[in-house]
């Protein structure tokens, strides 16, 4: 049987629904989506779609740094986006918060998201 263990931590959102922020499940950590939500006011963060993607990718930091990791640890990504006319923002962005090597990663154009936010992010990480 798998060692499982909740990751929570109040620098990241709640979860709004029945899911977890994160499953720790041996050396692997499955982060679910993030979204541009302000963890003390659980409120859409303002600004226009880099702001928002920002606030995404600090969440998901968050989550990460209560899992006992960092956004190097990821090893797979996967972006969700309203518009796919806003990945190039999306690329500039991930690139100031991930090192290389990159981790894998898949973007998709969805018609709509949780509280109508523009971009969802969830990860997978593996801590040495």
């Amino acid at each position: 049987m798998t060692n499982k263990s909740i990751i929570q931590t109040e620098n990241a959102p709640k979860a709004i629904g029945p899911y977890s922020q994160a499953v720790k499940a041996g050396d692997t950590v499955y982060i679910s989506g993030q979204i541009p939500l302000d963890p003390e006011t659980m409120e859409v963060v303002g600004g226009d779609f880099s702001a928002k993607t920002r606030q995404v990718f600090d969440n998901l930091k968050a989550v990460c740094k209560a899992a006992g990791g960092e956004l190097k640890d990821i090893v797979k990504v996967n972006i969700y986006v309203t518009d796919l006319a806003n990945f190039a923002t999306v690329n500039e962005i991930m690139a100031t918060y991930f090192p290389e090597p990159y981790p894998a990663r898949a973007a998709v154009e969805v018609s709509a998201l949780p509280k109508g936010v523009p971009v969802e992010v969830e990860a997978v990480m593996v801590l040495s």
